[in-house]
């Protein structure tokens, strides 16, 4: 019993540390093939093509609830939200700048969903009580973190592995070349809105299509039909769909089954348990990964500003996830005490494990 609690404690961390180290893997590959010539609405495709061939299987042996106009509609949007906004304005402002810049940049994805969250009364924010404090203190240090590797540049630090070699920049240099940077950030600021808006959303459809796998398999088919539309209005002929089977190959198929199948469903897990903050708030570790990645297979630069940046986002993270550790104990008290539906108008309790006020309980929250 003591293995068994200790492992289902430590489940959401190592299931969230696992996906990051996959989506590093996917941002290396990904620019590499899209410096390569390869088209980012195919890839979309491609990739989201084979996730739902691969989820699909698995998604046939569950049980699942019935689907309804509502769930459908909201998985037609999850859809058009991330396979085909976020992804492909993340693949145009990856190439433009960097892996590793890009995946810096996400790190504010963090704070946009916890504000987005917020918003959507999905969070509870009290802030007399410690918890609710590192919340706020950790969005606003990640992002002051992601803020300085943005803006400040500094000298660019040797490693073993690359000294020597010549660096492919993280930064605009002349004119043109930031200007091209700069697009590339508003593209991938883009893209990391879409997708704190598919955390938020698909959080919500969990709740009354509470099956992962098919879920997982739905976003996907849809999202591959609506990317197939939109590649075949903007790319009119055949060749951009002939990727042959070397790393373009590869670079699909990876992208697929890891950051698309095996990414959703984890996620979705994962949410169910502790919310869409608590999984966006590991987005830092990937950044991290994905830089040290990025300077030895890419020849990527590290700068001292991005060296501080990402210390300063790791502070962050920790402030965060401690403010969040114990949300899903409160959410188990909330469900287990049985609350009607009345209970929206004025309860408060105080959890003694947390020493948490929960003010307007509602039901259906995470």
């Amino acid at each position: 019993m003591a293995l068994d609690g200790m492992w289902r404690s430590l489940k959401p961390y190592l299931f969230m540390v696992f996906l990051q180290v996959g989506y590093s893997g996917m941002y290396i590959i990904s620019v590499a093939s899209l410096k390569g010539g390869m088209n980012h609405y195919v890839l979309v495709v491609y990739r989201n093509s084979i996730a739902a061939a691969v989820i699909a299987p698995f998604a046939l042996w569950k049980t699942r609830p019935k689907m309804t106009l509502s769930v459908f509609f909201k998985i037609m949007v999850l859809a058009l939200l991330e396979p085909v906004l976020d992804q492909n304005f993340y693949y145009m402002g990856a190439k433009i700048t960097s892996a590793s810049f890009s995946a810096a940049l996400y790190n504010i994805l963090p704070a946009m969903t916890f504000v987005n969250a917020i918003i959507l009364r999905m969070e509870k924010i009290n802030m007399k009580k410690r918890r609710s404090q590192a919340k706020v203190v950790g969005t606003l240090v990640t992002v002051i973190g992601a803020l300085l590797m943005i803006l400040y540049k500094g000298p660019i630090i040797e490693f073993i592995w690359n000294k020597g070699r010549s660096h492919h920049g993280s930064g605009g240099g002349g004119g043109e070349n930031q200007s091209h940077w700069l697009v590339g950030t508003l593209m991938l600021l883009f893209s990391c809105f879409c997708w704190s808006a598919f955390f938020i959303l698909q959080s919500n459809t969990l709740k009354a299509y509470p099956a992962e796998l098919s879920l997982s398999t739905l976003i996907c088919l849809l999202g591959a039909g609506q990317s197939a539309a939109v590649t075949l209005a903007v790319e009119r002929t055949a060749k951009p769909w002939l990727i042959g089977f070397g790393t373009n190959l590869f670079t699909a198929v990876y992208s697929g089954i890891m950051c698309s199948g095996v990414a959703y469903y984890v996620q979705g897990i994962v949410m169910k348990e502790r919310g869409p903050v608590f999984v966006t708030a590991f987005n830092p570790l990937c950044m991290i990964i994905t830089a040290l990645m990025g300077s030895i297979i890419l020849a990527e630069e590290i700068t001292l500003g991005r060296l501080l940046g990402a210390l300063i986002i790791v502070i962050g993270l920790y402030f965060l996830i401690w403010g969040k550790s114990k949300d899903h104990l409160i959410n188990e008290n909330e469900a287990a005490i049985g609350l009607p539906k009345v209970a929206n108008d004025a309860i408060k309790t105080t959890n003694s494990l947390d020493d948490v006020s929960v003010v307007h309980v509602h039901p259906d929250k995470n």
